[in-house]
């Protein structure tokens, strides 16, 4: 006679072992045709699993979050459905659901093709109109190894032989389509919807390993309504327009090859907005306290092996070797280096917090197949700094970098900011009492910085929590960025200490921050949220003084002299071609503005502006022109008032 507590504390009693589907029936109608799963005591349940003791039960439906992550799972199963049926000399493998979507692994020895994705998604929306029920079986390991022996099915023999033997197996049936599978899902195919698209197909190794067997792994993309699905294929088609690899190829800002693959060859413009931004930050670091510093490059591993990032990193360091046969490191990080620093000369509680930033060099071997464009390379600068300081003072350090962050993030146009709280990850150094004292000082920190955060369990750096910032762009993506550590081991490790106000000897507690994170990452994710079209104070190019005639050649050019004295950043166009051919060339590389000058302007002193994105153009006084022009693009810091 199970008991079962409702989230609003409401208790339902029941005479026999009664399912989800049962409870949600008898609170109404609504939620019986609207319930997609339910959570027993912690665990997700499918609607159809019988519950014979006393338990705690929320009914999910498409509202909700969690339902997402279900339809994605359960059209991963739709789709191994759909190619068996249409291929069944198929192998199907594992098929989770991801971010955005789910994928299946199939072995099979001819290649699939567009055309047969299309066949494929034209199956799976049959699939769903039949409304096939979903079911779940229980076997015993053996019955499962059995049966998939019988059907020739070594993949998932392996997966059956690696569960352990104390743990329940698990099968779900719909149709013809028998799957391993830990669950939940839906109640029938039809709950699915038709709110899902097949993207791509791509190649992925049997379990990840480049010796085992080559598999076909076929994205797809599935949401809660055909409205979030057409959003989101609108943000693919928004982000293909917006590539950074192509903006910056098209706006001659950057350019990367094979032979310093992860690398970027920063053309004039492109790196006049990495300096620009590097001034930028510097100024605010300036005027928050902050000493800039500058370490090796190449650093002996002993550093490394004391920090603990020999362990950690070790196979995404690049090293070489002396002539005295040292192993040096290319530092992938700056902190361990920073250390080395506060250690010169005795420390006293009085220089604390002592705020060290570096704009520092760092690589990091990644693999070839992560990298992408200068999104993620190996050769990158982090906006880096560490705060040495007491415990007493990690709060109020910590207040004050997050208001930093949010204000810069603001001047580059980030208003919609969000705050994952990463705690201890499985493999970690410090003892428990360590990682309880450094969670509990930075939640803290994150009341008193009001700052609402979501738990990512398990993400914290090796040495200590963190904060990640995430912040989303123009059409909708969130890209993590900045960070925000606090870690009580380094300064152990690496005998970091200060002077106390009571004459004794004291660690310091060390919080690593980050704002931008890398500088070549920060600068393509500005490209892709502005199109290339940078904010005016950033663009490379400000004004373009375009001659309409020739005889208005030396005007244009006391134009452009008067503008480069106010300090704006200035082209000239005096080729012998029509002003609307300049216009629209001009406008393609993204310049904020045209001053276009002939013989009217000459004699009146006036100046045609026309800006970006505007078909039209306002004649002004040619000095009154340019001061509003240098008004609007100076850096946000900068500004007056």
């Amino acid at each position: 006679m199970p008991n079962i507590t409702l989230p609003d504390g409401s208790v339902r009693s029941f005479d026999a072992p009664v399912t989800p589907a049962d409870v949600a029936a008898d609170i109404g109608p609504g939620l019986a045709k609207a319930a997609l799963l339910a959570v027993v005591d912690g665990e997700e349940w499918d609607l159809t699993r019988a519950v014979d003791t006393d338990v705690n039960m929320a009914l999910i439906t498409a509202k909700d979050d969690a339902a997402l992550a279900l339809l994605r799972h359960d059209c991963a199963h739709v789709m191994a459905e759909a190619v068996l049926e249409l291929y069944p000399e198929t192998q199907v493998t594992i098929g989770p659901a991801i971010e955005n979507g789910f994928y299946y692994d199939f072995h099979r020895e001819k290649a699939f093709s567009e055309d047969d994705l299309a066949l494929i998604e034209k199956r799976m929306h049959e699939i769903v109109d039949r409304d096939e029920a979903i079911t779940r079986d229980v076997w015993t390991r053996d019955e499962a190894v059995a049966f998939y022996e019988k059907n020739n099915e070594p993949f998932k023999v392996e997966l059956v032989a690696a569960i352990p033997a104390e743990e329940t197996v698990t099968f779900y049936k719909q149709g013809n389509f028998i799957d391993l599978c830990r669950g939940p899902h839906l109640p029938s195919t039809g709950k699915l919807g038709h709110a899902f698209k097949l993207m791509k197909v791509a190649g992925a190794y049997w379990r990840g390993d480049s010796d085992r067997p080559m598999l076909q792994r076929i994205y797809g993309t599935a949401w809660r309504t055909e409205k979030e699905l057409n959003a989101y294929l609108h943000m693919l088609e928004e982000a293909e327009k917006r590539d950074h690899r192509k903006l910056g190829k098209q706006l001659d800002m950057f350019h990367l090859q094979e032979e310093a693959a992860g690398s970027v060859f920063w053309h004039q413009k492109g790196w006049f907005i990495y300096r620009e931004i590097e001034s930028y930050v510097r100024r605010r670091l300036e005027q928050a306290g902050y000493g800039e510093v500058k370490t090796p490059q190449l650093v002996d591993r002993t550093l490394w092996e004391e920090s603990g990032h020999w362990d950690k990193f070790r196979e995404n360091m690049f090293t070489a070797q002396s002539e005295d046969e040292r192993t040096l490191a290319l530092k992938p990080m700056n902190c361990p280096c920073h250390v080395q620093i506060f250690r010169q000369g005795i420390k006293s509680y009085r220089d604390l917090p002592l705020r060290m930033a570096e704009f520092g060099s760092c690589h990091r071997n990644e693999p070839s197949g992560a990298l992408h464009g200068i999104m993620r390379v190996r050769a990158f600068t982090q906006d880096d700094a560490h705060i040495f300081c007491t415990e007493d003072q990690i709060t109020e350090e910590s207040v004050q970098f997050c208001a930093l962050l949010q204000s810069i993030y603001a001047d580059f146009g980030f208003t919609d900011v969000r705050v994952k709280f990463s705690d201890r990850p499985e493999v970690r150094a410090g003892d428990d009492a360590t990682w309880d004292k450094a969670e509990s000082a930075l939640t803290d920190a994150c009341s008193a910085a009001k700052l609402e955060t979501t738990l990512n369990p398990g993400e914290g750096a090796f040495y200590g929590p963190k904060l990640e910032f995430v912040l989303r762009d123009a059409i909708g993506r969130d890209w993590q960025c900045g960070t925000l550590q606090v870690d009580f081991v380094l300064p152990e490790r690496l005998d970091a200490e200060y002077v106390g106000e009571d004459g004794n000897r004291h660690r310091p507690v060390m919080l690593h921050r980050a704002i931008l994170g890398s500088m070549e990452r920060w600068i393509g994710i500005l490209i892709e949220q502005y199109s290339g079209r940078m904010p005016n104070w950033l663009a490379p190019v400000q004004i373009v003084v375009a001659s309409i005639t020739d005889s208005a050649n030396d005007y244009a050019e006391q134009v452009a002299r008067t503008a480069e004295a106010m300090g704006l950043r200035v082209e000239r166009d005096f080729r012998n071609e029509k002003i609307s051919y300049k216009v629209r060339e001009h406008s393609v590389m993204k310049v904020p503005f045209i001053l276009a000058v002939g013989g009217r302007e000459a004699e009146a002193g006036t100046v045609a502006l026309r800006r970006l994105g505007s078909n039209d153009q306002t004649v002004l006084d040619m000095k009154e022109a340019l001061a509003m022009l240098r008004d609007e693009s100076v850096a946000p810091d900068l500004k007056a008032g």
